[in-house]
């Protein structure tokens, strides 16, 4: 007990199998922290079964009731939350002038208003021990969004600024917020991504371009994506420093998307057209 007293406390959302959650679990277990991976079913991270350095619980970050039960659960078994990691996301590719309304939502559900109940689920037990650190995994594709991804990249973009408000806002409780930028990492993003495409209806103005938007689901994942278990050692490397950045960024297309960023628009824009 004494040895565990030592040991950071860290919950990570979206571990399912094959996902940068996953990795990340193992990655932060490996540097010696108590691990507490979690996923919308126990099923969905049946590998991570039986490592005794970590818990497994069932969360739903579109549910504040199982947020509530899963982090009461945690400080009952812990006593603590040293790391909070923003991991569970959703993609989705299509149209912005024509995709249904109920999936934008349910995109903005998971991946922005889902960190927030994390985020103040979390933050009382953190100001009451003036401590902690929370993890906010966005992505580059908010920093040049391109076509057919703009509700993806839109809630990412949006990970990136409430990140950059909670910093100063909750620096004054000795409270660290880092926001991780991943790359094209191989994950199972690109398989949930199309399924989720072959879901929507058929489009009536851009049915002629559905090739490209189906080629859009899984272009993250190339043969040339670095791998889930290279970004995560990394990125717990550097969320684990006693002083880390505000920003970290990695894998390939990083860089590549950090240029687009700075330049010109009609330059970027002419760039997607050939692209995409």
């Amino acid at each position: 007990m004494a040895m565990d007293s030592e040991k950071p406390v860290v919950v990570i959302t979206g571990c399912s199998n094959g996902g940068i959650g996953h990795s990340l679990a193992l990655a932060f277990a490996e540097k010696n922290c108590l691990v507490v991976a979690t996923s919308r079913s126990l099923s969905s991270m049946r590998s991570l079964e039986g490592d005794s350095r970590v818990f497994l619980q069932e969360l739903d970050v579109v549910s504040e009731e199982s947020i509530r039960e899963v982090i009461e659960s945690v400080l009952k078994k812990y006593g603590r939350i040293d790391v909070l990691v923003n991991n569970a996301g959703m993609h989705l590719v299509g149209p912005l002038a024509e995709i249904p309304m109920s999936s934008v939502e349910q995109v903005f559900n998971t991946n922005v208003y889902g960190p927030l109940r994390l985020i103040q689920a979390v933050f009382p037990h953190m100001m009451s021990r003036r401590k902690g650190k929370i993890v906010n995994v966005g992505s580059v594709a908010a920093l040049a969004p391109g076509p057919w991804a703009g509700v993806y990249s839109a809630s990412k973009a949006a990970v990136h600024a409430l990140s950059d408000s909670l910093r100063v806002e909750l620096s004054t409780y000795g409270i660290k917020v880092i926001n991780v930028a991943p790359g094209a990492i191989t994950s199972n993003l690109g398989n949930s991504s199309l399924t989720r495409y072959e879901q929507m209806p058929e489009w009536k103005y851009f049915n002629q371009l559905e090739a490209a938007m189906r080629k859009r689901t899984t272009i993250s994942q190339g043969p040339k994506s670095t791998p889930a278990e290279e970004f995560a050692k990394k990125t717990v490397a550097v969320v684990l420093k006693k002083n880390p950045p505000p920003w970290f960024s990695y894998g390939r297309i990083s860089t590549i998307l950090g240029i687009l960023y700075y330049l010109p628009l009609r330059v970027r824009d002419w760039i997607y057209r050939i692209v995409f």
